[in-house]
Formats: structure tokens, C-alpha cells, sequence
């Protein structure tokens, strides 16, 4: 500041508050480009992680945009995003929360909600899902007090195998719940075949699978929208990220607005916040044994959270959006280049292999090392984490194995169905790297230059 100044030199010649943010943002943009901005310096031996945010100064100045309206919870970024993420996605009712793992839980409650009657999923009921994968896909079932029944899976692609479903059937099942696993759709046709049959909901957890599709007689459509509710995440390393964040998201009317009361506190007025009495019928209902009257805006249906992400958030997410489909591109890019450079090492590991009818969208790439390779997985994901490449196991590998479990271990808090052996071979044999947009074809050779030391050695 200049001897003198009061500090407001600055904006002298702006007439507006408009003209105010413009210049703002402007040196935002600067600010990118001169410290932010990322250069294509890779050198072998740089880090290479499993995943990374992909941005530009876009979102640096939309983020900048929702903290000059300081409005701090949702709003107007909110908005535009849940009405142009349902326009992409091909859904009706898309509602964003803080995270996947909300998402999730608010999937699940939604489908316990006494509207729904008969179907209503109760504590005792039995929801089909696998042991394989994060936990927060079973997390709300086992913290209700339903039943998951887990369910073995397949390799190569990494996904359940759908020829155990009727054996997991019961009485007292209600739904299925299960993640397409790191991109690769899990047999769609197969699941929503079995759950119509027997009158199941299903619940997709798109978390890891955002941007991939899958054809079912002759129809294609996105991963997520092919059962009754889709969940995604947009934590920092997955298909696009707000930070934090994830969205919920079906076509059925009741759904969304069952969704969209667990989400808002349980609340059964669905006026947006800073917006009162739309109906017109605040002070004039009957609810419960609440007294004749009683303000809408403050009647509770359901015990419900409050999950809602911010318009910061929501900003960064409207800037992304524009970008995924080249995001799901280079993944698809990445996958393949890797692939193809890994394909001479199939008599000592196993590649994924995308499953029939579908169009992956990439999270990772995963890697089994077959059973008489003689190798060992932790000896391999040493070798390559020692070049400073990230590995990740297949998130839990067996849920049922991890501390978490120890107190309902061996309990009726959950069956399993059949047996999980090819679980478990997941778990002590597979391993998967990156394929996000921001790595370069040298990071792809450099990592398959890698790998291959690590199997050849």
C-alpha cells in the first residue's frame, strides 16, 4: 500500500460490484497460471500417484465466485449443478450432498421410509451386497440394522457374481446394493433382472464408475441410472471432484422426494432455505399429533440428517462437469495404452477385463497375480512403490475380515452366501494403479516400464 493510501485505490474506477468480482477474478486466473498451473515435466522417478485432482482457473475463480456471494451453504451453485449434472446424467430428480459416503446413506434410508409400505426396508430385512469393496457401501445397512448378505465375486472383472444371487435370496430380502468396482460395470442386465423378479429395489453405488455406460437390448444408458436410486462421489482422486461432495440421484418422483427429506434434516416441506411457505399452506395442516397449524417449515417425516454440501463445492462441480467427458476420455485413453503395454505379462498376472455390453469409465487399473506365478503381491506393489508409484489394494478386499467386524463377527448382523474364496484370493493377490486424466502417455510407460521390472525380476 502507498504511503497514504487507504487501501481502496484499487477500485476507484470500478462503478460496480459486478466489475469488483471481474477484476477479482481476473487475478485469480493470474494467481493459476503463475503459481497453480502444472507443467508436462514428468521425469521417471517423479511421483506418480494412484489419482489427482484435474483443474484450471476455471474453478479457482467459480470457487472464488460463490465466496464473494458468501451465502456458505447451498444455493445458487447448487442448483445449476443438480439441474445440469440430471440433464447429463439422464435422470430427473439429482440432489448433491457432502460426500459419496452420504450418498450412500441417504440411498439407503431413503428405502426405509414408512411411505413406502410393504416394500419399506425394516431392521431384520436382508439387503444382497459384496464384501469387496469400500465399506461405506455397507455401512448404513449394518448401522440400521438390516442384514447385508455378501456374495462372492468374479476375476477378471472384478465384480459379483451374479450366478450366486438366488442363492442369497430369502424371505426376507428387500434390495441389492452394490458398486460397479474401479469403472467396470457390474452385470446390470443379470441384477435388475433378478431384483424385478422378485420385486427388489436396487441401489447402484456409481461412486467409482461415473461416466461409464451399459447396453441392454440395444439400449445405452449411464452407469447409476439403471437402478431405482445412483450415487456418486466427487472426493478429490474419483471421476471429477468438488473437494468433498457426491450426489444422489433417481427418476422416481417419491425417491426424490424421500431422498431429498433425509437430506434436509428429515424435514417434510421441501422449500428450499431463504424460501418460505411455497405451497401456500404453511400454517394450515395437520401433521402426526403436532397441534392443528403447526409450521411446515419445521414438521419432521423422517429422522433425517442434515447432508447437504456448500455452493463452494457445488461452483467447483459446475466447472468440472463441463470438463468430464475429455476426463472420461484420457481415462479411457490411459486404461488402454497400460493395457496394452502389460499384455506380454499375462502368463504371470491377470488384466481386468471390461464386462460384455459395457463402456468403461476408468477409475483404476487393476492387476491379480496369478495363483502359480510364484509371485507374491506384496512383493510387487513394494517394488513399484519403492519407484515412487502408488498402488491401492481392492479397497477392503474382505470387509468382513477388518477390525470393524470383530464385535459381530460370527453374529446374525450378517450372512454370507455361499463362499467368498474368490474374495479372498482378491484380497491377498490384487493390487490396481492409476489411469486419471492428469497423467501423461510418459507416466503411463514409465509405470508399465515399472510394473514390468516388479513381475520379470
Amino acid at each position: 500500500m502507498r504511503p497514504g493510501s487507504n487501501g481502496n485505490d484499487h477500485y476507484m474506477n470500478l462503478t460496480n460490484e459486478s466489475e469488483a468480482r471481474q477484476q477479482i477474478k481476473e487475478a485469480v486466473a493470474k494467481y493459476y497460471h503463475d503459481f497453480k498451473e502444472k507443467k508436462d515435466d514428468f521425469k521417471p522417478g517423479d511421483r506418480i500417484t494412484y489419482a489427482s485432482r484435474v483443474f484450471d482457473e476455471k474453478e479457482m475463480q467459480a470457487l472464488t465466485d460463490a465466496m464473494l456471494d458468501f451465502w456458505l451453504t447451498a444455493g445458487r451453485f447448487s442448483e445449476e449443478f443438480e439441474r445440469e449434472f440430471a440433464k447429463w446424467i439422464g435422470v430427473k430428480h439429482a440432489y448433491i450432498v457432502n460426500s459419496g459416503s452420504s450418498a450412500n446413506l441417504l440411498a439407503f434410508m431413503a428405502l426405509t421410509s414408512p411411505e413406502l409400505k410393504e416394500r419399506r426396508i425394516k431392521r431384520g430385512d436382508e439387503v444382497i451386497t459384496v464384501a469387496c469393496g469400500f465399506p461405506t457401501t455397507v455401512t448404513p445397512i449394518l448401522n440400521y440394522g438390516a442384514v447385508p448378505v455378501f456374495v462372492d465375486m468374479t476375476v477378471p472383472e472384478y465384480n459379483i457374481d451374479v450366478t450366486k444371487l438366488e442363492g442369497a435370496l430369502s424371505d426376507k430380502t428387500k434390495a441389492v446394493m452394490i458398486a460397479h468396482t474401479l469403472g467396470n460395470p457390474f452385470d446390470i442386465e443379470a441384477v435388475r433382472n433378478f431384483c424385478t423378479k422378485n420385486g427388489l429395489w436396487l441401489i447402484e453405488d456409481n461412486c467409482d464408475a461415473l461416466g461409464s455406460k451399459y447396453t441392454i437390448d440395444g439400449v445405452t444408458k449411464y452407469t447409476g441410472t439403471w437402478g431405482d436410486i445412483g450415487t456418486s462421489s466427487f472426493y478429490p482422486p474419483h471421476h471429477m471432484t468438488m473437494g468433498e461432495g457426491g450426489c444422489v440421484y433417481t427418476d422416481d418422483p417419491l425417491l426424490g422426494r424421500l431422498i431429498l427429506s433425509y437430506r434436509d434434516w428429515g424435514r417434510d416441506c421441501i422449500c428450499q432455505s431463504g424460501i418460505d411457505n411455497r405451497c401456500g399452506h404453511r400454517f394450515d395442516g395437520q401433521f402426526g399429533e403436532l397441534p392443528a397449524g403447526y409450521d411446515h417449515k419445521y414438521v419432521y417425516s423422517h429422522l433425517g440428517y442434515n447432508l447437504k454440501a456448500t455452493d463452494m463445492q457445488a461452483a467447483i462441480g459446475c466447472e468440472q462437469l463441463k470438463k468430464f467427458p475429455g476426463f472420461v476420455e484420457k481415462r479411457k485413453h490411459n486404461w488402454q495404452r497400460l493395457y496394452n503395454a502389460l499384455k506380454p505379462l499375462e502368463d504371470k498376472i491377470i488384466l481386468p477385463k471390461p464386462a460384455k455390453g459395457s463402456n468403461p469409465s476408468w477409475f483404476g487399473f487393476m492387476i491379480s497375480v496369478r495363483k502359480d506365478s510364484g509371485l507374491s503381491r506384496n512383493d510387487i506393489t513394494k517394488y513399484i512403490e519403492s519407484k515412487n508409484i502408488q498402488t491401492r489394494p481392492v479397497f477392503s478386499g474382505n470387509l468382513i475380515k477388518h477390525p470393524a467386524f470383530d464385535h459381530i463377527r460370527n453374529t446374525d448382523a450378517y450372512r454370507v452366501a455361499g463362499t467368498l474364496d474368490t474374495t479372498d484370493y482378491i484380497m491377498n493377490n490384487t493390487f490396481w494403479v492409476g489411469v486419471y486424466p492428469g497423467m501423461t502417455d510418459e507416466m503411463i510407460d514409465y509405470m508399465a516400464k515399472i510394473i514390468t521390472e516388479a513381475v520379470r525380476s
